[in-house]
């Protein structure tokens, strides 16, 4: 009785001391700061580095568009998205869509670029920011591609020399600091592209503004607005579902994740992410689009 007693008083010293042990490290874990917070010390102006969107779930709400115009109307009848408005409100405007890639005319189904503003604001694509005399690149996994911010006080084109540059997959940007905000003013689209995954129209000389504030050291904070009196009825603030609708949270990457056997960066290895027609034909149609249709015959 004796030794079962001791063993009693034992096995609950050990108890008491494993649990004294555990708070103590619970603790330090609470209390330790994290790698990278952002609580830590940073240059408002410096984006260097490798920054990430929020998940697909949090990408822009369909209804918080405005009105379109007769023209955006007539346009987005020409459309053919996989996700489409539930609400009905444009069920007169829209077409009645389809649910998979095979029906779509989706340019990004067919290797087209994503564009801009998509590939910034409806993914989490990874994006690295680089400075160069002038400019501030952003650099993207998905089709190996970047942007160019001019940065050296020249004005955003329009008319004729708008017409002489002519429309690109990813527009024309110029860039300028207001206080501690980097803001970007876009315009020159291809009408051809998709701004979003709803197939929206955006005009030629549409203007996009993106105001880009970094706010700690791991989180950049960004706002978009469109301006198309051509398609909408008004501006265009861009929002997500999430608690700060009209802001866009960009997180900072963790370092493991933007290093691939030994090299660094969007462009060093890590993966092209690239749709090129070969690959379409010979593998995803092939693989997954055929069999889907015509099931393994």
């Amino acid at each position: 009785m004796r030794n079962r007693s001791v063993r009693l008083i034992i096995a609950a010293v050990v108890g008491l001391l494993v649990s004294v042990v555990a708070f103590g490290q619970t603790k330090a874990r609470q209390q330790r700061p994290a790698t990278g917070s952002g609580t830590a010390k940073f240059d408002p102006r410096d984006f260097s580095g490798f920054w990430e969107g929020p998940p697909p779930g949090e990408r822009p709400a369909e209804n918080a568009r405005p009105a379109f115009t007769p023209a955006g109307a007539e346009a987005m009848k020409k459309r053919m998205p996989i996700y489409i408005s539930k609400n009905g409100r444009d069920k007169d405007v829209e077409n009645p869509g389809c649910r998979s890639s095979t029906c779509s005319n989706d340019p990004v189904h067919a290797c087209n670029p994503v564009g801009f503003p998509r590939l910034v604001w409806e993914e989490n694509e990874p994006i690295e920011f680089v400075y160069t005399p002038g400019r501030i690149l952003q650099l993207f996994q998905w089709g190996r591609t970047l942007r160019e911010l001019w940065m050296d006080g020249r004005k955003l084109s329009t008319g004729k020399d708008l017409d002489n540059l002519g429309p690109s997959w990813f527009g024309i940007s110029v860039a300028e600091w207001q206080g501690n905000t980097l803001v970007v003013n876009t315009t020159g689209f291809d009408e051809r592209a998709w701004p979003d995954q709803f197939g929206h129209p955006l005009s030629f000389d549409a203007r996009i503004e993106e105001r880009y504030t970094r706010v700690d050291a791991d989180t950049i904070d960004g706002t978009m607005t469109i301006y198309d009196p051509k398609n909408y009825t008004g501006p265009w603030p861009y929002q997500v579902k999430t608690a700060t609708p009209l802001v866009r949270h960009f997180k900072r990457m963790a370092p493991a994740d933007v290093n691939f056997f030994g090299l660094k960066g969007l462009f060093s290895g890590i993966t092209e992410a690239m749709c090129a027609p070969m690959n379409e034909v010979d593998d995803f149609n092939k693989r997954i689009r055929d069999r889907a249709i015509f099931g393994d015959k």
